[in-house]
């Protein structure tokens, strides 16, 4: 298996820390709304990860977190965004309010992927379920040194730490970023480990209030996974400030190499920008239903590029992508059972899954097997179904 690593940016082959073994952690949703189709790549995205691995025969265990509180962003300024959801409802701003709404978003996300055959992940923590061990964390680092209290938060010195912005993507401070702002911060690149709130928020040494949204991630990682783990996925907006942001508090605390791999899906763009709900130009998975379309078809439209190239949504390539997936249904429909599994065909499917988890390649292999006459209608069906335990775009009753 060969992976396109961002820590280093080229091709490597996978060696895991314990043999036949693959832990992995995926950044979840921030549950105050629904979640777009854009978003949902990322989540397609590791579900691939996670079956061709298993498919090779890796004993998996993947975590993704939910994040349901934590003041969090690109900067970390402004409101916590379950706050931000909660007053888009007219809901009344409380822990318990902000439990409810996260519950609610929560369920409608396990729908969405339920609904894309994305498996649920082995573990999936809340953030506020694990307050304990993000304050511990930062205490790890404040003993360390490399955490400071302003009058707003409790924030990371990323001066201090040498190895700082090792994931790439990050351009070079200007003056101005570096002077001492009015709250304390050293650093525009100092982020947040806890911000203060005195109506709201949860008990810590520091004062009331809310976790950072990176520290969370480091928290529940180590918690399920260890201090250090095989691979680490999520959207590549993440990788400048939120990744860096992990790698740099999770190696100062424990002093060791936080996740090996990093892989980074790219963003699905709509009109010619990228998705994004501060953009105002979404499309979540129940408007493609309310057309008509299968939320399968829209994995199958995702599975059409490769996971590192931007994809453009059009409604057009949509209905193309639906028109192959129903005619994928309709074929495997009409073959009999009985057969085995085609040892070539099966050798050029991993190969190319063993490429960087090349899904359009895939495709192309099982559409030549569909067509390929040589080959018997009962070892197609049982071919094609076992290749789809990669693919995951079959429906239950064909499979």
């Amino acid at each position: 298996m060969e992976i396109h690593n961002t820590l280093t940016g080229s091709l490597e082959e996978f060696k895991p820390i314990l043999k036949g073994e693959v832990k992995m952690y995926s950044c979840g949703p921030t549950v105050y709304d629904r979640v777009h189709i854009g978003n949902l790549r990322a989540f397609l995205t590791s579900d691939l990860v996670r079956r061709a691995f298993e498919y090779l025969d890796y004993r998996v265990t993947q975590v993704m977190n939910i994040t349901d509180v934590g003041i969090g962003g690109d900067n970390d300024e402004g409101e916590d965004k379950m706050i931000q959801g909660l007053k888009r409802e007219g809901k009344q701003v409380s822990l318990e309010s902000m439990q409810e709404l996260a519950d609610f978003y929560t369920e409608r996300f396990k729908e969405d992927t339920l609904s894309l055959d994305i498996l649920p992940p082995h573990f999936l923590p809340k953030a506020s379920e694990h307050i304990e061990e993000q304050v511990a964390l930062i205490q790890k680092l404040e003993a360390k040194g490399f955490a400071y209290k302003t009058s707003d938060g409790v924030y990371f010195d990323t001066a201090k730490d040498k190895n700082y912005g090792k994931l790439g993507g990050l351009t070079p401070l200007g003056e101005s970023e570096t002077r001492v702002d009015v709250r304390g911060k050293k650093s525009s690149r100092d982020f947040a480990l806890w911000k203060f709130n005195g109506n709201l928020g949860y008990p810590s040494p520091w004062g009331q209030g809310f976790p950072g949204w990176h520290i969370e991630c480091s928290a529940m990682s180590v918690r399920y996974l260890g201090e250090s783990f095989d691979i680490h996925t999520g959207g590549i907006d993440l990788a400048p400030v939120h990744h860096n942001n992990e790698i740099a508090q999770s190696e100062v605390a424990c002093g060791c190499e936080f996740a090996h791999y990093w892989i980074h899906n790219e963003f699905v763009n709509f009109s010619g920008i990228k998705m994004a709900k501060s953009d105002g130009n979404i499309i979540t998975l129940s408007d493609l239903e309310k057309k008509g379309f299968s939320p399968l078809a829209y994995r199958y439209l995702l599975l059409l590029s490769h996971y590192r190239t931007p994809t453009t949504f059009t409604w057009e390539a949509l209905e193309a992508a639906n028109n192959a997936y129903q005619k994928l249904q309709r074929f495997i429909s009409t073959l009999p059972e009985g057969g085995k599994v085609n040892e070539e065909y099966n050798d050029k499917f991993k190969s190319k899954i063993e490429n960087d988890f090349n899904t359009p390649q895939a495709l192309a292999v099982l559409w030549t097997l569909a067509k390929d006459k040589s080959i018997s209608d009962e070892d197609k069906r049982a071919t094609i179904l076992d290749f789809d335990k990669v693919l995951g775009v079959l429906n239950s009753d064909v499979r």
